[in-house]
């Protein structure tokens, strides 16, 4: 890191030179502010480090011209006590931080330290940026569409900075990959990434499995236990299905938010971690609220910074870079490949699992396959899928109201052959009731088990 030290205190200038130049910054020494203008204008630097009030240009003129020249040049400023109002100004103009004399040159090494790994983390999202307009895959996250672009891009800008999100999407769309991403893209990449399904855990089970519990806290607490937050300490924690959170447990998760403590399940003790909280939900967080089923204070806190994952059907472009993907992932080895009138029907289906069923029904048609290297229609889609989605192609053209009758008909009878004649699941399937089943049933002449009678 190139650094430019400005000051007219010659004790300073040679101690916390020398000390800049033992702790390896390549250091450039001017002793005022019209020098300081000067090497601007015939140098570039990744931090200037600047006295306040100086001889012919001060402070305040040397970070305007960092400003002007180079703008990803970062200036921390030097000030006494009286002169501290003018660096808290500073800093809302643009300055990157100040100390106050007399200082510790460590204090100063140390700040430049943290500013490195800023500007290296920086480099690296630049690099990330300009990688991604040029391949369709990020981690393991693929797409070219605008919708998934927008995404890469969100998690780039947020990945460096130490804030919470809340990624909202359908269940299947990729929300854990992006808490992933957003982790390993961070500055705490090398430390734990841990993470919990709300849905998936008991209610009686939550507050132990996030906050952890102490032996004897309840029947089966035979030892003391981490709960996740204690795992992923200075590190990052994934909350998933944030909306399935009880009012209890919202409560307590609204405390390690605020205060960074929180108490074992059995415990009054206070456990201090340091984490980042990514959260996950399947739900309008906002429309909960509304319905008093999720505390506002807490919603606020979490949205932060939101990203919303869109579902397949609405990139339905990316369908063939997702196939060609699940193919290199669950191959084996072979070059599976998929017909154009397959792969068309493919991405006109309307994936109600989103990528996660995508992923599933290419690895069922890897299996499927046999020594074929074309993956199947009926192996790609479900029978439930293959009669309800396609356009019947030549024929006499008829109403609307007889085209839509024959595709009501035409699905019921393959939810029925789906369910194998199972009229209840059949109507949960179709949304409706079994007596409306039973009705269309006998208006489309449709017999048991999914057969005409």
């Amino acid at each position: 890191m190139r650094v430019l030290l400005a000051d007219d205190e010659k004790l300073i200038t040679v101690t916390l030179g020398d000390a800049l130049r033992g702790a390896g910054f390549e250091t450039t020494v001017v002793h005022d502010g019209e020098q300081a203008i000067r090497s601007l204008r015939q140098e570039s630097y990744d931090c200037v480090i600047t006295d306040v009030r100086m001889p012919k240009a001060d402070g305040m003129a040397v970070l305007r011209t960092v400003k002007e020249l180079h703008p990803r040049c970062r200036v921390i400023l030097m000030t006494t006590y009286a002169s501290v109002d003018s660096a808290v100004a500073a800093i809302k103009e643009g300055a990157y931080d100040y100390v106050q004399k007399p200082f510790f040159n460590e204090d100063v090494i140390a700040k430049l330290k943290n500013l490195q790994k800023v500007v290296d983390l920086e480099e690296e999202n630049r690099r990330l940026k300009d990688e991604l307009t040029s391949r369709p895959q990020f981690g393991s996250l693929v797409g070219t569409s605008p919708k998934m672009r927008a995404v890469f891009d969100l998690i780039v800008s947020v990945a460096p900075k130490d804030v919470g999100v809340l990624i909202q999407g359908e269940s299947g769309t990729g929300k854990e990959l992006v808490a992933e991403a957003i982790h390993f893209h961070s500055p705490r990449r090398d430390r734990p990434f841990v993470a919990m399904n709300c849905s998936a855990v008991p209610e009686t089970l939550l507050e132990s499995e996030l906050f952890g519990h102490v032996k004897g806290a309840f029947t089966d607490a035979r030892a003391d236990r981490q709960g996740r937050f204690e795992r992923a300490h200075a590190g990052t924690i994934f909350i998933d299905d944030i909306d399935d959170l009880r009012p209890a447990a919202q409560v307590k998760f609204l405390r390690v938010l605020q205060e960074r403590t929180f108490e074992r399940v059995g415990d009054s003790r206070p456990v201090k971690v340091d984490v980042r909280v990514l959260c996950a939900t399947k739900k309008d967080l906002w429309k909960l609220v509304g319905q008093g089923a999720f505390r506002e204070d807490l919603f606020y806190r979490l949205n932060v910074v939101k990203i919303e994952l869109p579902p397949l059907r609405e990139r339905a472009e990316d369908i063939p870079l997702l196939v060609r993907h699940f193919i290199h992932k669950h191959g084996h080895g072979e070059d599976y490949d998929v017909a154009p009138e397959v792969m068309e029907s493919v991405q006109a289906y309307g994936w109600k699992g989103n990528v996660r069923e995508l992923e599933q029904a290419v690895v069922r048609s890897v299996a499927l396959s046999g020594e074929d290297r074309f993956l199947k229609r009926e192996h790609l889609l479900q029978p439930v899928t293959m009669e309800g989605t396609g356009v019947v192609a030549g024929g006499a053209l008829a109403s609307l109201r007889d085209k839509v009758a024959e595709a009501e008909a035409r699905h019921i009878r393959s939810v029925l052959a789906y369910t194998g004649g199972h009229k209840g699941e059949a109507a949960r399937i179709l949304g409706i009731t079994r007596k409306n089943l039973w009705e269309k049933m006998k208006q489309y002449a449709i017999g048991g088990g999914g057969e005409e009678a």
